[in-house]
């Protein structure tokens, strides 16, 4: 069963036409208010049919004012084994599955955050898993290699990404006209550490695959948590049904606000969820409750 949860409070009242424009940060006319979207899939092992799917739901948000868009860890491919992925890894720059991101961010006229795509890393058995991000030109800007890798074994159910994935080393953030953005992968949710080494970020990307046992008792108090304790929108495009290779992931696509309020959901199955994005709120709020400025561990 799939459904979303709407908009909520004065976030859904934002218009879908583009946004007054702000100020300038860092070289960036930034847009005070603008709608963002995070996409939902239940992805499988062909490469061509998820991004298909991909293209049609990232025209989806494109058609509902979303300015900036982000696709789910593993969105072109989630294998029979774990080892498919390998299979069809890319260099960095070159690949169809690079290529698709770069088109659909152009073609689409939308910021697009791409997590993930399995790119070549220095060991052949392995990938790099990779969040790129695409402006509305298609022009890359940002990638990040997910940096914590999922370990989990109950007796029934058993995950251990390090077999064939290579960690990466450095958080990544960067400045948009939609404000500072942080990025994180699934796993990396567990560690807010990550967190404080990005710095002030106004938005926080997390795509992820999260298990259907270990998101149902933790995706949501994670997310709303990362939420509130950075003053920060949180994105998070998920994977959500049941998969080829019968896995079931756990959905529950989710934008939070800095306070920590749900603002759009989805829980199962293949969607969109959209909410509005207000700086001015962030602003506020950072204000009335200057936490990040009351840190004294460090």
């Amino acid at each position: 069963m799939s459904g979303e949860k709407g908009n909520q409070g004065h976030e859904g009242k934002l218009p879908s036409s583009s946004p007054t424009p702000g100020d300038v940060s860092n070289g960036f006319e930034t847009a005070p208010r603008f709608k963002i979207a995070a996409v939902q899939m239940v992805s499988t092992p062909d490469v061509d049919t998820n991004l298909r799917r991909a293209d049609a739901l990232i025209a989806e948000a494109s058609a509902q004012g979303a300015r900036v868009v982000g696709v789910p860890e593993y969105f072109c491919i989630l294998g029979m084994k774990d080892s498919d992925k390998v299979a069809v890894r890319e260099p960095e720059g070159g690949g169809p599955i690079q290529s698709f991101l770069a088109d659909a961010a152009a073609r689409h006229g939308v910021w697009l955050v791409g997590g993930t795509v399995p790119l070549v890393c220095p060991d052949p058995d392995k990938v790099m898993n990779t969040v790129l991000v695409y402006d509305d030109a298609g022009r890359r800007v940002a990638r990040y290699d997910k940096i914590h890798l999922f370990g989990f074994d109950d007796g029934r159910e058993r995950y251990e990404e390090s077999r064939t994935i290579m960690p990466g080393t450095q958080p990544v953030a960067f400045d948009s006209p939609f404000g500072r953005m942080g990025l994180s992968v699934c796993y990396d949710l567990r560690f807010p550490e990550l967190y404080r080494a990005l710095g002030p970020t106004d938005i926080i990307w997390v795509p992820s695959a999260f298990t259907a046992i270990t998101g149902k008792a933790h995706w949501e108090p994670l997310l709303r948590a990362r939420a509130i304790e950075n003053l920060a929108y949180v994105i998070a495009p998920a994977q959500g049904g049941r998969h080829a290779n019968g896995r079931s992931t756990h959905g529950h696509s989710m934008i939070i606000d800095p306070w920590g309020v749900i603002l759009a959901e989805r829980d199962t199955g293949e969607g969109v969820v959209v909410a509005g994005v207000d700086r001015a709120r962030t602003a506020k709020l950072r204000g009335h409750l200057p936490a990040l400025e009351h840190r004294r561990v460090k």
